[in-house]
């Protein structure tokens, strides 16, 4: 399910940064983007990654309210909003033991 996530924000990011397209609305520097979501929303940076074409998936979460942001960061410094909700959880799962139909 993560690697569907990554593979559909970096398709995002893709779209969004097209050459021939105008910046939309929902994409900033990064810094800007940042301080919106801890001043507006109380989240912080709750986990990170590295997609196609060098693109920095970030999930931003607040455990007072639950609210949860997925972010693209592009090279070029841009920051796309790929997803909101609430009743985010943080989880850290093992894997099933080898030969258990988990």
């Amino acid at each position: 399910m993560i690697k569907r996530l990554l593979t559909g924000a970096t398709a995002a990011l893709m779209l969004l940064t097209g050459p021939a397209l105008a910046q939309p609305a929902s994409c900033a520097p990064r810094d800007a983007v940042v301080e919106r979501l801890a001043a507006t929303y109380g989240e912080t940076r709750q986990s990170m990654g590295l997609g196609a074409n060098n693109a920095v998936i970030e999930v931003f979460a607040s455990d007072k309210s639950g609210s949860w942001t997925i972010t693209v960061t592009g090279t070029n410094g841009i920051t796309c909003l790929v997803a909101s909700g609430q009743s985010f959880e943080a989880m850290a799962e093992s894997l099933p033991a080898l030969g258990n139909d988990a």
